[in-house]
């Protein structure tokens, strides 16, 4: 058994969990990794829930002119109040990470749901101030939610590739979700507007919520003494984790990643209409095949990393497909072809996408009983890296242009490849028991 799979079987929720088997809870495995169709079958109420959580965010945006409207804002004012929930996620996210790990991950994934049933009535109200409490309570609730769910998710399954192929199924909903949430609120929209959908997203919340409160309950009436196992304090669980071999180092990763390819979409409209005159409409189509080598990337990559004997290990995968995306992201910004910007676009969604699945697979291994702090941080880390690649961008793109854009968010994929060989050097050894 390697270290890394002690770090695992050896968490404090293991007893439990081998003891939910008879209520569904945990799935115990010889080694075999189920197909993604059981899978699904088995994690379909986390899967929904984590789409669920895009979706506020989604209306906000794609309705924002008439929510200006409503709220007797500008469109500026209002589109500067959806920086308030990257705030938000990024301070709570940091705040509560150790506490994922502390509560049953199912009460956790219920409080994140309960914030975003009372943040979308708030923001049906169309009231300005509610609408900036609408963001702050959104950011605030899916930084609680996602790792929860990815977290719970993985622990169902004692076998640690089947753990890294369940948290990267989460994953790859989110993915989906965000490809078809804009096509998916603006169709019911027609038929009770922007509101409505709000309204909708806080019922289902509220019911999604309710169901994994006694989904919790019951594992924990089952768990019974096996979940009274003494757990890290607070500052001790931050402690712990950075002292597991390359987990800080995985998070920059993720974190730069993150930047990298969030301040390329920011500006891949303009590029396209500036460079080849593409407008929104026709942009659409590239959006949508940005969109989708992204959810397909991240898909393929976590089957691939669940292989039992994978061709591959997780963390050469992730230092290829950085490079990938490096290379393809330079060459789409410096290329005046639009036949060879396309599938570019297409390689750097694969590319990023390789890579936030590796990641995920390997903090789900490496961190064992931790893995929900650790995921909780990620998830942070990634909302600064929103903002921080944004702004980058901006600023190169404003000394030297696309040229400069391309600079500075390739100095940035490429800190993450050089932070990607220190995860690498730093695996543990395999051990024998």
């Amino acid at each position: 058994m390697s270290s890394e799979t002690q770090g695992v079987t050896a968490s404090p929720e293991a007893p439990a969990e081998a003891t939910d088997t008879v209520v569904g809870q945990a799935v115990t495995g010889d080694g075999a990794v189920p197909g993604d169709w059981k899978m699904t079958r088995l994690l379909w109420p986390f899967m929904l829930a984590s789409a669920v959580g895009l979706v506020p965010f989604t209306i906000y945006s794609t309705f924002l002119v008439p929510i200006a409207h409503a709220a007797d804002g500008g469109v500026a004012a209002l589109g500067q109040l959806r920086g308030l929930g990257g705030l938000a996620a990024l301070a709570v996210g940091t705040a509560l990470a150790p506490l994922i790990d502390r509560v049953r991950k199912e009460w956790a994934a219920a409080g994140g749901l309960a914030v975003l049933a009372v943040s979308a009535a708030l923001g049906a109200s169309g009231d300005f101030l509610l609408l900036a409490a609408f963001c702050l309570l959104v950011g605030a609730g899916t930084a609680v939610l996602n790792p929860a769910l990815t977290a719970a998710a993985a622990d169902r399954f004692d076998n640690e590739a089947a753990a890294g192929r369940a948290a990267t199924l989460i994953t790859a909903t989110q993915s989906l979700t965000a490809l078809l949430a804009a096509p998916l609120v603006a169709l019911p929209a027609l038929l009770w507007g922007w509101q409505g959908d709000l309204w909708a997203i806080a019922a289902i919340s509220a019911v999604l919520a309710l169901y994994f409160l006694l989904r919790g309950r019951r594992r924990h009436d089952v768990g019974g003494a096996a979940e009274k196992v003494e757990k890290p304090g607070y500052l001790e669980s931050f402690r712990l984790l950075g002292a597991l071999p390359g987990v800080v180092p995985l998070l920059l990763v993720a974190m730069l990643r993150t930047a990298a390819f969030m301040g390329y979409l920011a500006y891949l409209a303009a590029f396209y209409d500036e460079r080849f005159g593409l407008g929104p409409e026709t942009f659409a189509i590239v959006w949508t095949l940005s969109g989708t080598s992204f959810f397909l990337g991240n898909l393929f990559a976590g089957r691939l990393l669940s292989a039992e004997k994978p061709r591959i290990p997780s963390e050469r995968l992730m230092a290829l497909a950085l490079l990938v995306a490096l290379s393809a992201l330079v060459g789409v910004f410096f290329t005046e072809s639009l036949f060879l910007a396309l599938p570019l676009t297409a390689l750097v969604g694969v590319g990023h996408a390789t890579v936030a699945a590796c990641v995920t697979t390997l903090l789900v291994r490496r961190c064992g009983s931790l893995r929900g702090t650790a995921l909780s941080i990620n998830a942070a880390g990634m909302s600064f890296g929103v903002f921080l690649g944004a702004g980058l961008g901006g600023v190169g793109l404003a000394l030297g242009g696309y040229p400069g854009t391309a600079a500075v968010l390739g100095g940035l994929t490429l800190v993450a490849l050089v932070l990607a060989r220190l995860v690498a050097r730093s695996t543990p050894p395999p051990t024998m028991d």
